[in-house]
């Protein structure tokens, strides 16, 4: 590269990062407001901030009923969840949070694997005032509820598990599927120095594609919400905490799970491949494929989603809608 040719590329790669900060900066000062602020576009919904070991959790909050938790995957943020969240709240109190690190939440100096980072979610749900909660993960927060369910299992109710088997029981298979899964968990820095604020949208992107319907995912979220470097080391350490979530997990698998499990894979992605890994350890899992959905299932096909839940999360002897036959209590 000649010396013009450098310096433009350096020039292009500061503009982009420039444009990038201001994003993140407009997004984080909407959603990191005070307690009870509302949140845009979701009516009677409010965010805040509550204190968890390390530092905080940023939460998004309403409806009422049995309390729902709601943890995301990477690379999203409790964003993911819009458009299933007023369906739940018409008969659940839904909390979705940010996993401590990642969207608005503060970025704590270690505790990435999945059960210190579980204790943290259960002291923000203790903090919002309650002590039992039915859990949807996707994705990370599929890994993450995991282990909540299992520490406490008093304290949840059932488990709606998205687009994700568990470390050490099945999610290692995937690491020939995609590169990131073996580029993020990279030990420091190397994912650091190689990836740059430019690279952000490309390389989100490629993970975004594995979805169905392309057009549901709202990228430019997460594109902002990953433009810092700082977030983006924060998700590298969930998936370097990997290898110790596998032997924590095999080791206590003994324990099984009690409470219903829902295990969801979209159709053109995982498909049966989650119940296939939860029938490992947990006794009574349902196998529910969500139609015209790849990985992203909650953007993808929110209606099947938001009616699997309330379905399974509710009474027993209701009659399934269409579609809905494996999602029944």
């Amino acid at each position: 590269m000649t010396p013009a040719g450098t310096w433009g590329r350096r020039l292009t790669r500061a503009a982009a990062s420039a444009a990038l900060a201001v994003v993140m900066l407009a997004t984080t000062a909407a959603a990191s407001s005070a307690d009870g602020t509302q949140v845009d576009g979701l009516s009677g919904f409010t965010q805040g901030n509550v204190a968890v070991d390390g530092g905080t959790v940023h939460y998004v909050k309403g409806g009422s009923g049995p309390a729902l938790l709601l943890l995301h995957g990477w690379p999203e943020t409790w964003e993911m969840w819009r458009a299933v969240m007023p369906d739940l709240a018409r008969k659940h109190t839904v909390i979705a949070l940010d996993l401590p690190g990642l969207g608005t939440s503060s970025i704590p100096s270690g505790g990435y694997d999945k059960v210190t980072t579980a204790h943290r979610a259960r002291q923000a749900v203790r903090a919002l005032g309650h002590t039992k909660v039915g859990i949807i993960g996707h994705d990370l927060g599929v890994l993450v509820a995991y282990p909540y369910a299992r520490d406490f299992p008093a304290e949840v109710s059932k488990l709606v598990m998205v687009e994700s088997p568990l470390s050490g029981f099945g999610l290692e298979d995937l690491y020939g599927v995609s590169f990131h899964f073996r580029f993020n968990s990279s030990p420091a820095p190397i994912p650091e120095r190689i990836m740059d604020n430019e690279d952000v949208p490309t390389y989100l992107g490629m993970i975004f594609d594995f979805s169905f319907r392309k057009d549901a995912i709202k990228r430019d979220t997460y594109y902002a919400a990953y433009a810092s470097p700082a977030r983006r080391t924060a998700g590298y350490e969930y998936y370097r905490a990997f290898a110790a979530d596998a032997v924590n997990n095999q080791a206590n698998a003994a324990r099984r799970l009690a409470m219903p499990v829902a295990a969801v894979g979209g159709q053109y992605s995982f498909g049966p491949g989650v119940a296939a890994s939860f029938n490992q350890v947990a006794d009574d899992v349902r196998t529910v494929v969500a139609p015209d959905a790849g990985h992203f299932v909650p953007e993808e096909n929110p209606g099947f989603l938001s009616g699997c839940a309330l379905l399974f999360f509710g009474p027993t002897g209701t009659t399934p809608g269409p579609g809905l036959s494996d999602c029944a209590p």
